[in-house]
């Protein structure tokens, strides 16, 4: 591993342990020449994935272009690291088990969106706007709507009247 500091091919690990999640390798490594410490992530890669883009165009998959898209959609949430971790995580899992090589760029905007409704509400109506590129007020009141009839009947979450008393 090349230092970021100084660029030395010779870095050593001084420390190994799998993240919460289980899903990486991180290592804390230490560069002989310059002493420089920096920290690496080693993540297992079942296959190499093709984004094919609405215009036809194909791009290799880029996980850090995902988490940054996630992480834009959930700033200034109070939303832990690790749990946007795991989003993450299980949508390149799921993208790598499907067993296809290509996958549609739409197909990965509908996990993400569908990650951030269970994740963050405004978040998602967040995601949704640039991913449907919603162009007016209207967009925002129908994906709202929709958001609000996917929970419970607000009359089922009423507390319940207190009981009268006659006296």
């Amino acid at each position: 591993m090349r230092c970021p500091y100084c660029g030395s091919l010779d870095t050593q690990v001084k420390d190994s342990r799998p993240t919460d999640d289980h899903a990486s390798i991180r290592r804390r490594r230490v560069c002989p020449d310059c002493g420089g410490r920096f920290t690496t992530f080693e993540r297992v890669q079942l296959r190499d994935l093709t984004v094919v883009k609405r215009s036809g165009r194909r791009a290799p998959f880029d996980r850090d272009k995902l988490q940054t898209s996630i992480e834009h959609a959930l700033r200034k949430r109070s939303v832990v690291p690790e749990r946007i971790e795991r989003l993450v995580n299980g949508i390149v899992r799921q993208l790598e088990s499907s067993g296809e090589a290509e996958v549609a760029s739409s197909a990965i905007g509908e996990l993400v969106m569908e990650g951030l409704k269970s994740l963050d509400d405004v978040a998602y109506v967040r995601f949704a706007s640039v991913y449907r590129n919603f162009r007016e007020a209207k967009d925002f009141e129908d994906l709202l709507g929709q958001l609000g009839s996917d929970e419970a009947d607000p009359e089922a979450r009423a507390p319940a009247a207190p009981p009268r008393n006659d006296d």
